[in-house]
């Protein structure tokens, strides 16, 4: 489907769907309770119904009582059935069902058949394989299909912090169904640590403990997961595209979030006040980071009036570089420099390929470097471009909040990936006064 934007701006009220990454979270801890539990406020993206046809292979069930509301009965523990066929997963394009559900699989099942689509079988498992070879679990990728048997049995277990962490909540749903206690230790600073505060979270609500001091987990076994009703948040990686949206002149409000919430992604709040040139906390004004290129050049060009230099490491928000590079593409006088961004490689899309491609045809100025982008700011982008969004539900948003500032029509290709995780989208711009056929 293509979605052709005609430039104007937005204006009005909009609530962000409910947390894709809290809804997978809540979702597997309550298929690994015996008994039932009722969450609500779920939104039947992409991604969110790959991990309820997991649950289902897992051994649980589910039945959607309200719009929004699902029960689900947990699944037995056990092993392979009685002639050894391992349970199949079909994990779709979700990266978060494919590496939360392989410990699981092993804990519960021995083990499983897992399969994908678009780039997600190329996405890197190598912390897994590490683990297996180390552990004695078979494992073989081949053609696609990622076949996983063994057991994982308690004890120590070392992952690289840097690569993503959710090979850690993975293994944090796992161990505590061992029967004895685990030792988790990142052997790197970890990246993305909101996401493991929101795992512990969502396990805590289900009965489960974890420890964590100083890179390391300690989890005890033997644990139970218990039978929960949770309620889910508003999805802070979502709202930034309203946020974004909103800084580049938008008359949008965000409303429903939680704003003590755990998740990481709430930092685009403060992204915004940095791309604005706002005062930091503690009086530092930017340029913030504005030397500390690896090739030590500066962002600014010196001399240049008018102009000041946001630097941010996005190590801990990959998802964010998308709205806050349309934000910073659209702030005149801001010059805009995400670092530490390879993770974006290896994305739904190459994100800082795809972001650099989509800005550009549309008028503005970016340059794409090793794991980082450097933005220049500007009033408004030309558009009267066909963009491709690269099948990256991120970066079809991401087109759509530049194209309400461009003097042209732009068109979005393979526009109706945002059901991936915002099944919603297009309906809501358009409710908020976008103009699209």
């Amino acid at each position: 489907m293509n979605v052709t934007i005609t430039p104007g701006l937005l204006e009005g009220t909009v609530t962000p769907p409910p947390s894709k990454s809290m809804a997978h979270r809540l979702l597997l801890c309550a298929a690994l309770a015996p008994g039932e539990s009722t969450l609500s406020h779920i939104a039947f993206s992409e991604d969110i119904k790959a991990t309820l046809r997991c649950v289902e292979a897992l051994g649980a069930s589910w039945e959607q009582k309200e719009p929004e509301t699902i029960r689900l009965r947990g699944a037995v523990g056990g092993h392979t059935a009685p002639d050894g066929a391992l349970p199949h997963f079909d994990c779709g394009e979700s990266g978060s069902t494919l590496r939360f559900l392989i410990p699981i699989a092993l804990a519960l099942r021995g083990g499983g058949v897992f399969t994908g689509r678009g780039r997600l079988m190329e996405r890197p498992l190598g912390p897994y394989f590490d683990l297996f070879r180390e552990k004695n679990i078979f494992y073989e990728q081949k053609d696609g299909v990622l076949t996983v048997r063994g057991a994982l049995r308690p004890g120590k277990y070392a992952l690289p912090g840097n690569v993503s962490s959710q090979f850690f909540t993975g293994l944090l749903y796992a161990l505590p169904l061992l029967g004895g206690d685990s030792e988790l230790l990142s052997t790197t600073p970890i990246e993305s640590a909101g996401y493991l505060h929101m795992t512990r979270q969502a396990m805590g609500r289900f009965g489960v403990d974890t420890g964590w001091s100083r890179q390391t987990f300690r989890i005890p076994g033997n644990q139970t997961y218990r039978p929960a009703d949770c309620a889910v948040e508003a999805d802070w990686s979502q709202a930034a595209f309203w946020y974004a949206a909103q800084g580049i002149g938008n008359q949008v409000e965000v409303v429903g979030m939680d704003e003590n919430s755990l998740q990481g992604d709430k930092v685009i709040l403060d992204w915004g006040g940095m791309l604005r040139n706002e005062p930091l906390s503690g009086g530092v004004s930017v340029p913030v980071l504005g030397q500390d290129r690896a090739d030590g050049k500066k962002l600014s060009v010196p001399g240049r009036s008018g102009r000041y230099a946001v630097g941010i490491d996005v190590s801990h928000s990959p998802d964010l570089v998308p709205p806050a590079a349309v934000w910073g593409a659209l702030t005149p006088g801001c010059d805009l420099y995400l670092k530490n961004a390879g993770r974006l490689r290896i994305k739904e899309s190459d994100r800082l390929d795809s972001v650099t491609k989509v800005l550009n045809a549309m008028g503005a100025e970016v340059r794409e470097e090793a794991d980082s982008l450097f933005i220049r700011g500007r009033a408004a982008l030309r558009g009267g471009v066909t963009v491709d969004s690269c099948n990256d539900h991120r970066i079809a948003m991401m087109a759509a909040v530049a194209a309400t500032k461009c003097e042209r029509p732009v068109t979005v290709a393979a526009a109706e990936c945002v059901a991936k995780s915002y099944p919603n989208f297009w309906e809501e711009f358009q409710r908020l006064g976008g103009k699209l056929t």
